[in-house]
């Protein structure tokens, strides 16, 4: 069995620390920030824009992958926070009341979309272009990333935010707790539950693409 030396248990206890305290220097400037924005510091939210944006757009991208829109998006939510701040609990951490407003400022968009009828989770650029009839099968080369963002579709929101934030992006189960404002042992059971559902629509979604492309096949070999 493996074992960790003294020398080795330190470094590892002491890199615990200084996450920690970094985590928890993190938030205090966060708290700083938000109360010097509150009484009108718009220079202290923009140092908390910086601090977030990279990952508040990573965030987006994963269920708007367009990047144009993401980025629109990613502004949208953050003026949205902005007009809250006064909403904003002291008492409780910036981040995770950030990227529930960039979640749902998300979803909100998505709803829109889907009652206009074009509902997707993926660009539209280039939809208008015609195929070449020359061209190989593109269908042999998926792109997984397209192919996890189609599965993705067929599972509920709920479940759909935990996984990504969880598993795609590695948020905390306290850090998505704290984003959805649901309890750590309700993520934990949508979490069992999401990766469930993402296993089952991923093996119909290959069985359907084996059968279309074998359908293909077999309709080339009659002509």
């Amino acid at each position: 069995m493996l074992k960790m030396t003294d020398s080795e248990a330190n470094r590892d206890s002491s890199g615990s620390d200084a996450e920690s305290f970094d985590s928890a220097l993190a938030v205090a400037t966060d708290a700083r920030l938000v109360e010097e924005a509150r009484h009108g510091d718009n220079q202290s939210f923009g140092r908390l824009v910086q601090r977030y944006e990279r990952r508040v757009l990573k965030v987006i991208r994963r269920f708007i992958p367009d990047h144009e829109l993401a980025m629109d998006l990613a502004q949208d939510a953050f003026l949205k926070a902005f007009d809250r701040l006064d909403q904003f609990d002291p008492s409780r951490r910036f981040g995770p009341w950030l990227f529930r407003i960039a979640v749902n400022t998300t979803y909100d968009h998505l709803r829109r979309v889907r009652r206009k009828g074009r509902w997707s989770l993926f660009s539209e650029a280039g939809e208008d272009r015609v195929p070449d009839p020359e061209a190989p099968d593109p269908r042999g080369e998926i792109d997984l990333s397209h192919e996890v963002r189609t599965v993705l579709e067929d599972i509920p929101e709920a479940y759909r935010t935990v996984l990504v934030l969880r598993d795609l992006e590695g948020f905390s189960t306290s850090e998505v707790s704290a984003v959805t404002e649901r309890t750590e042992a309700t993520i934990r059971w949508r979490l069992a539950e999401a990766r469930r559902m993402f296993r089952d629509a991923w093996e119909r979604r290959q069985r359907s693409i084996e059968e279309e492309q074998l359908g293909s096949w077999t309709l080339s070999a009659t002509v």
